[in-house]
């Protein structure tokens, strides 16, 4: 499977389309590193404008990019609660509330009739938002949202797709987060 150019390199644990797009806006910030690609704006530009989250002629300005960190941890904490983790408090929920509020979706009919939902006139960034927020909405309607999680190891935290049958991973990758909260555990109880 080709994945689109704005999938970080490391992903191996991919959603399904639209979900990924989700997935891979939560892990424009990489815990095992320290990188956040919202941080830079000539970086965020780049990666917001392949994914077609971005379509102005300009670098985000710093207000917006602080509104797509707060939006992404949003759903990083939605992702957490889908693995098992607390549910958002009301003010992790806030910035996707407000992008929410905000946001003016437009329906839209097709020449062979097929009604959609798209964007109305926005920011540049708002725009974004909507689409990740439609693809919210769809992936909890057809039972995907579910699947879709934050590693259970908290100095991580990486967006990965739980595939399994029993729907019960807690890792983006057995291999290191798993071993390393596993061994934690284990050192704790040696104690």
């Amino acid at each position: 499977m080709t994945m689109p150019p704005w999938v970080p390199d490391q992903e191996t644990k991919p959603a399904p389309m639209p979900l990924l797009l989700v997935q891979s806006f939560v892990n424009t910030w990489d815990g095992d590193d320290g990188s956040d690609l919202l941080l830079d704006p000539p970086a965020a530009r780049g990666w917001l404008t392949a994914a077609d989250l971005w379509n102005a002629g300009r670098a985000p300005e710093p207000a917006e990019l602080d509104l797509a960190r707060r939006v992404r941890e949003s759903i990083r904490a939605m992702l957490v609660a889908n693995g098992g983790g607390p549910p958002p408090g009301p003010g992790e929920l806030h910035a996707l509330q407000a992008a929410a509020q905000a946001s003016r979706p437009a329906l839209q009919v097709g020449p062979g009739g097929q009604v959609t939902i798209g964007t109305g006139p926005a920011s540049p960034l708002q725009a974004g938002l909507v689409t990740l927020l439609l693809a919210i909405r769809d992936a909890q309607r057809d039972g995907t949202w579910q699947r879709l999680k934050a590693c259970g190891n908290p100095d991580c935290l990486w967006a990965f797709y739980d595939r399994s049958h029993s729907r019960a991973g807690a890792w983006c990758d057995m291999a290191t987060c798993g071993n390393r909260i596993k061994n934690r555990r284990l050192r704790q109880r040696q104690r």
